[in-house]
């Protein structure tokens, strides 16, 4: 998965100051301009910002007794009378003190050519005479305009489908950075890393949208400041699924290409996750922290020849976790089928851990989980946690290829949404939260993939619901109303 963590940064062009001697000065058409030779030791060279901040002249400093510095100015003022000059505002005369101690010039002081988006432009300013200024670059990047990034407008019939969807049902995808959701989450063009630093706004503007998985924390873990902006662009409603960094759940490290070269020594590591995912994310997130989820990868060989010593080292670390608070879960996601067992399941009843359903090329069908769902918790007893990532029998980037821009539904598959949705409706006919994240490789378009799954839901749901109220309103059979013989009824 793309870890979308791309920004772009812009990098100041200062001015260099110049380190020679006296230079040429010019007027305002270009042309020498004769000068006064200052006397002393040496003359303040002038700087000017390239930001547009007006330069100051260069002041001459004396070296003598007060008679030199009467002469200096003299000679200044002759100088301004000059016809060259006669158009230039008079210099200001400098106090002595400033004189004997010349301003030194700093990087701080040097303008720069890129400004803030939200900063004012510089008022167009005359050059003083007697300073050198560089001449503007042609390559001189102008000034950008803020451009906030805006929701498509929703349909109607999209505002009615959210309407009718039971309010503990958050559905949304795997992350949010995608240009080719214009038209479908944005309103207009925008670049992946513009979208992946303030998309969310506007994601969070969609009726139907009300979760994501982060899943660029499964490639470096993320600060309490990153996960704050996150939440802060969000509202209340909204809730996140959040992925472990791979440092602690892939029992391997891998090369760049992810075949495994070695083990890893930090995997299952309780501290590390305390201290670089757990606490940070709470921190950052607070309230709208939803599912922690550990997916772990597809374990070595000889882990998965002794499941029961794995099982038990996974207990220990899940054991060690923090409690979170009551809007917030662990769940732990695998991807090898042959981890799915009672054993396993009953791991994490006890520990307090949700199992979270993934839909993968690698996992059984959704009912099969759906039964180890069941093992778990009997009647639903806690909340549903899914992660639809891949269309089966794909590889990830044979989907990516097909799917991409993400923009349609490529590859329907309504067997799984089917069955997302029965799963989806029971829980939440029992009072349970629901959180659906869906990737752009299940069926070529995550946000499309959405709008499907919640019709499908509202029918589930009616359905079942009706089917409750008919099997409570049903009168007992005849045989619970007969009297056993002798009751003397």
């Amino acid at each position: 998965m793309d870890p979308s963590g791309t920004s772009e940064v812009e990098q100041p062009l200062e001015s260099e100051a110049r380190a020679d001697g006296e230079g040429v000065q010019f007027d305002l058409f270009g042309m020498p301009v004769d000068t006064a030779t200052a006397k002393g030791d040496g003359a303040v060279k002038s700087s000017r910002g390239t930001s547009g901040a007006t330069g100051t002249a260069a002041t001459a400093v004396a070296a003598g007794a007060d008679a030199d510095a009467a002469r200096q100015n003299q000679q200044s003022v002759e100088q301004a009378s000059s016809p060259a000059n006669a158009s230039a505002p008079p210099a200001t005369a400098t106090p002595p003190e400033r004189q004997r101690q010349p301003r030194a010039i700093k990087a701080r002081d040097v303008g720069s050519l890129w400004q803030e988006d939200d900063a004012v432009a510089p008022a167009n300013t005359v050059p003083v005479p007697g300073t050198i200024t560089a001449p503007a670059s042609a390559n001189a990047p102008t000034k950008r305009r803020v451009r906030e990034i805006v929701a498509a407008p929703p349909s109607p019939e999209l505002l009615a489908l959210a309407a009718q969807l039971p309010s503990q049902i958050h559905l949304g995808t795997s992350t949010w950075s995608f240009p080719g959701w214009n038209g479908i989450v944005y309103g207009d063009e925008y670049s992946n890393s513009k979208l992946s630093r303030e998309g969310l706004t506007a994601y969070g503007a969609h009726p139907l949208l009300k979760t994501v998985s982060i899943d660029r924390s499964f490639y470096q873990a993320l600060t309490v400041t990153e996960y704050l902006r996150y939440a802060q662009q969000v509202p209340e409603h909204f809730r996140f699924i959040v992925k472990a960094p791979m440092t602690i759940t892939d029992a391997t490290v891998r090369a760049e290409r992810g075949e495994p070269v070695s083990m890893n020594p930090c995997f299952l590591n309780a501290q590390m996750a305390i201290d670089d995912f757990v606490t940070p994310c709470l921190e950052g997130l607070g309230a709208k922290a939803g599912a922690l989820v550990f997916q772990l990868s597809p374990l070595p060989d000889q882990m998965l020849a002794q499941p029961a010593v794995f099982i038990e080292r996974l207990a220990e670390f899940l054991m060690a976790l923090p409690k979170l608070p009551d809007s917030a879960c662990y769940a732990i996601e695998i991807r090898d089928a042959s981890l799915l067992t009672p054993r396993f399941i009953r791991t994490l009843k006890t520990a307090g851990v949700r199992y979270c359903v993934g839909i993968h090329a690698r996992m059984p069908d959704p009912l099969r989980q759906a039964a180890a769902l069941a093992l778990l918790d009997g009647e639903p007893a806690g909340p549903l946690i899914v992660r639809w990532s891949l269309h089966g029998g794909f590889k990830y980037e044979q989907a990516k290829a097909k799917y991409e821009p993400f923009n349609q539904l490529v590859d329907e598959d309504p067997a799984t949404r089917a069955s997302l949705a029965e799963l989806a409706a029971r829980y939440a006919l029992a009072g349970q939260p629901v959180v659906i994240a869906i990737n752009n490789k299940a069926e070529g378009s995550a946000p499309l993939s959405c709008v499907e799954l919640a019709r499908a839901i509202i029918d589930a749901y009616a359905r079942l619901a009706h089917e409750h109220e008919h099997d409570d309103h049903e009168p007992p059979s005849s045989e619970e109303n007969e009297q056993p013989p002798g009751s003397g009824a």
